[in-house]
């Protein structure tokens, strides 16, 4: 096995400082001998075996030597590899990923005890924390299925405050010394679009649900521009191996848009990201008068706010029409209030900008739907591309408004197949008709945007294809996929993944394929994956990485 390089990220040995250099090639660069897909000009799948490459942009790709026009061009031999254009994730949390890479991971924990002794572990190997803070807990994969509390975390760490969210970022866990700084007690309300849980006597139990948390996180030591450098180096790096060469960041706060400018200035971004305002940052007005922001380089994009409307479906705070089916006094939760939505929408579209809505369940589903319909009759903006972040609960009455509308569905296929053991428990039989329904969206014309939302799911886009293509887990479970009517063909998922990624962010004639005069951003993998069994799709690994044409990573 080799040793990854990463050609571009060059890390100072104190601080782990970023500095990516994606400044184009000026030779002319000829691949040949190449497995080559992307899609043509009308959108179909074609192949080639040879591409010329020149200040970092596709000049030509065919199936002819193409090298007659440059003599002098860098020849590189692919060796019959695929080659395909660089992946995009179209819903994902930049240095969220970056700071779960470097925080406590338990996601693989099978119990509450277990997720604690490794939380009780990892800050034993790092005693100097004020606070151990982590992700990845999913009371949902254990036996008991029932949430954890702070006494279990307090039986490993007493003297230091702990915080781990769930793995959907809908809510946390908190130990008894994180609960008594927040000032959390047996007489704290809940806050609105938000809840405290308590037990029979009405103590606190330690989980928070959607708002409530920031009833602790605000306590947490305030993140600064060294840390995110920090997680910006990490999370490049992870993402780079997987082949992502562009992702959208759902959901910014000041301080990170400000890091962001700072770092496309001086070169300094990973991949390219299109990033998300964030609906609930106090400054939001502020980036709004700022206008949009371009680069010639097309490494940063900012022309969208995301608003949040419910929570997630595992914490059931994904507000719903109709009661939880496990839970009949509970219709979730609205984390924006009913009321605030009309002044959102009007402000954010009329500020020309799109809006991208977190909407879960079928009622915050259909509130985004109205509200985007009343806005467009009264200040317009339709053709903004604005989406619908998740849209995984639908009722069947409401699909059909995506694609009147123009609004976009922004999904995540691994949700599905994450959520599969829960989904039909909190919602019932008949509302699964529309949740999670891929086919139902594409048959009607609309097009898919598809990301993983990480860290909430892994990062690695070819599980998301493979959950597209079978409806199954990495087990090849169920045997013949969940809902299985639902599935896509590989093309299909890999447009989603590409080329209606980018359109989603109005992309689509500079990145998500490799067509003359768009950046030559592409990965070589080690399988074909439009040949292989479907099922082996997760196990594609990226041999290569290059963005406007400069290789960024590689195993060789």
């Amino acid at each position: 096995m080799h040793k990854p390089v990463f050609f571009t990220l060059l890390r100072s040995a104190t601080i782990g400082l970023l500095s990516v250099v994606c400044v184009a090639s000026h030779a002319a660069t000829h691949y040949f001998n190449i497995n080559g897909y992307t899609f043509d000009s009308n959108e179909k799948l074609v192949t080639f075996s040879n591409m010329i490459v020149e200040d970092g942009k596709v000049v030509s790709i065919g199936n002819t030597a193409l090298g007659h026009g440059f003599p002098t061009a860098e020849q590189v031999d692919v060796g019959g590899k695929t080659l395909l254009p660089g992946l995009i994730d179209a819903h994902g949390h930049l240095l969220g990923l970056g700071a779960t890479l470097l925080e406590i991971d338990v996601r693989d924990a099978s119990s509450a005890e277990h997720a604690a002794k490794m939380t009780a572990q990892y800050y034993a190997q790092n005693p100097a924390l004020e606070w151990v803070t982590g992700r990845g807990w999913n009371q949902v994969l254990w036996a008991d299925n029932t949430f954890p509390n702070a006494q279990i975390l307090d039986e490993q760490l007493q003297n230091v405050p702990v915080w781990l969210e769930r793995v959907d970022g809908h809510a946390g866990w908190a130990n008894s010394a994180a609960l008594k700084l927040a000032g959390i007690d047996s007489n704290s309300v809940s806050p609105e679009g938000g809840k405290i849980l308590t037990d029979d006597e009405g103590k606190p139990t330690g989980v928070l649900i959607d708002t409530a948390m920031s009833l602790v996180e605000r306590h947490i030591p305030t993140l600064d521009d060294s840390m995110r450098q920090r997680q910006l180096a990490a999370v490049g790096e992870h993402l780079l191996a997987l082949g992502i060469t562009s992702m959208h960041d759902a959901g910014i706060d000041k301080a990170t848009y400000d890091f962001y400018l700072a770092s496309a200035k001086s070169n300094a971004l990973p991949l390219r990201v299109y990033a998300m305002l964030s609906a609930s940052s106090p400054e939001l007005g502020a980036m709004l008068d700022a206008g949009k922001v371009t680069r010639e380089d097309d490494m940063l994009l900012i022309r969208s706010v995301k608003a949040y409307g419910d929570g997630a479906l595992g914490s059931r705070g994904a507000a719903l029409l109709q009661p939880y089916a496990d839970d009949p006094h509970n219709h979730g939760l609205l984390v924006t209030p009913q009321e605030k939505l009309p002044a959102l929408f009007d402000t954010v579209i009329g500020a020309d900008f799109a809006l991208h809505f977190h909407a879960i369940g079928d009622r915050a589903n259909r509130l985004a739907l109205d509200h985007f319909a009343k806005t467009f009759e009264t200040v317009g903006g339709k053709d903004l591309r604005h989406r619908i972040e998740h849209a995984q609960v639908i009722a069947l009455d409401d699909i059909p408004r995506f694609k009147t509308l123009g609004i976009i569905p922004s999904m995540q296929p691994t949700h599905a197949t994450s959520d599969k053991n829960m989904a039909q428990d909190r919602i019932g039989a008949e509302r699964l008709k529309g949740a999670y329904a891929w086919r139902t969206f594409l048959a009607q014309g609309s097009r898919l945007a598809f990301g993983s939302d990480f860290p909430v799911e892994l990062a690695n886009p070819f599980f998301g294809l493979h959950a597209a293509v079978t409806r199954q887990d990495r087990n090849n479970q169920p045997v013949d996929g969940w809902v299985p009517s639902q599935a896509l063909t590989i093309t299909e998922a890999f447009k989603a993944f590409t080329l209606d990624a980018a359109y989603a962010a109005t992309q689509e004639d500079k990145i998500g394929r490799l067509q003359p005069g768009q950046w030559a951003d592409f990965i070589i993998v080690d399988q074909d994956i439009f040949a292989i069994d479907s099922q082996d799709i997760w196990k594609t690994n990226v041999l290569s990485t290059t963005i406007a044409g400069e290789k960024v990573f590689s195993t060789e």
